[in-house]
């Protein structure tokens, strides 16, 4: 496979893992009462706090994650939000009947997100991102050898 395929390949993943998150973190921060009120429906203590803690983690994460900048961390908190979010939120073994369907369908539709970021967290963001950038300018920086080739 050649690389720019890679390359802007790794920048639509990037994008659309990102728009879930992005779009529900503008959710949560415009309507912080019933985001607490959701949380708090979960049994969940801080219900305001977490709301903002939530919203600011999904928001900025999700942009991060588009301008692939600290994927590998990111990745990893979103991967641990999202499942521990899904065990809460989306908990089909204990729904209604009628219910479990779609909470199942929700809770598998998480695991697959937290999946795909925790590939970003282990695999980067690719050559077109922030993180590219800052570890070629690192390498350049501390390698003379490097500093002169380039």
């Amino acid at each position: 496979m050649n690389d720019s395929y890679k390359a802007y390949v790794s920048v639509i993943g990037r994008l659309l893992l990102a728009l879930m998150f992005i779009l529900s973190g503008f959710g949560k921060l415009g309507n912080i009462p019933g985001t607490a009120a959701f949380i708090a429906s979960g049994g969940l203590p801080a219900p305001t706090v977490l709301a903002v803690a939530v919203g600011a983690l999904e928001l900025f994460g999700g942009l991060a994650l588009v301008l692939g900048y600290q994927v590998r961390l990111t990745g990893l908190a979103l991967a641990v939000f999202t499942v521990a979010a899904s065990v809460v939120f989306h908990a089909w073994w204990s729904a209604p009947a009628e219910q479990q369907f779609v909470t199942q369908l929700l809770f598998m539709k998480n695991l697959s997100v937290a999946g795909g970021m925790l590939l970003i967290s282990a695999l980067g963001a690719g050559p077109l991102s922030i993180d590219a950038r800052l570890a070629a300018a690192t390498a350049t920086r501390f390698n003379p050898v490097l500093a002169r080739n380039v």
